[in-house]
């Protein structure tokens, strides 16, 4: 989850799940295990589609809130890293890797660490101003040929509008275009490479109607997007 100032999440730390609750989103899904399951499965369909063996790779979650994503991908890859601003998030991340982030700004990692790096919901807590930043950070810590992906909430999707407007850990929030996150993406040096828009239909008709669902993750009205990007080596960023 968050890129924000660290009193404001150890304050909403022991609540989070009740704060997240609203009446949409609750119709849309029994918990919130489905939303994360969600953006799993597109993970894993990327690395698919790249022939990439997930159980190779170093990943780490920017952000990564109470470690929802990574209690799911943990067992897939080789090491799974979690970081975030909030002391107080990352008490619920009991039996996983995790490390604080003092500084929102600044990774806790060395450089080249990571072959896999995401950041789920993440920016639109982050001011604009201090987003190309926080990119090239997670650019700094993926190696050459590594993968970042960045899932948001999609701002042309009503739903999506209203229920973050009503949510009180997104107070914050200025969401952001698919189209803007390539955009700083692409400043930072990474090479976005595939966009897909998802969270169509609720828990209850997915699985019935997933076939349509992924017929439509390239128009951009699904309750989410994931923006995925590959860092390019020394040639070819040189001539980009």
């Amino acid at each position: 989850m968050s890129d924000h100032s660290e009193p404001e999440f150890d304050q909403y730390a022991q609540q989070y799940g009740e704060l997240l609750r609203d009446p949409i989103r609750d119709r849309f899904a029994a918990s919130g295990e489905f939303f994360f399951t969600r953006k799993w499965d597109l993970i894993e369909a990327y690395f698919s589609r790249a022939r990439r063996d997930m159980k190779s790779l170093e990943w780490l979650d920017v952000g990564c809130g109470q470690g929802d994503l990574l209690r799911i991908g943990a067992n897939r890859v080789a090491r799974a890293v979690g970081c975030d601003p909030s002391a107080g998030m990352l008490t619920g991340c009991e039996g996983l890797e995790v490390r604080p982030q003092p500084d929102p700004g600044k990774l806790p990692f060395s450089s080249d660490a990571f072959d896999f790096v995401t950041a789920v919901c993440v920016y639109h807590h982050v001011p604009p101003e201090a987003r190309a930043a926080l990119m090239s950070e997670m650019a700094r810590v993926l190696r050459t040929g590594g993968t970042a992906c960045v899932i948001e909430h999609n701002p042309f999707n009503p739903a999506t509008q209203v229920i973050v407007r009503r949510t009180p850990v997104d107070a914050d929030a200025k969401l952001l275009t698919a189209g803007t996150a390539r955009r700083i993406m692409r400043s930072s040096g990474l090479r976005p490479n595939s966009t897909e828009y998802f969270l169509y239909f609720p828990e209850g008709l997915f699985g019935k109607l997933k076939g349509i669902e992924s017929a439509l993750s390239g128009v951009a009205l699904g309750g989410q997007y994931a923006v995925f990007a590959r860092k390019a080596d020394q040639l070819r960023r040189s001539t980009s």
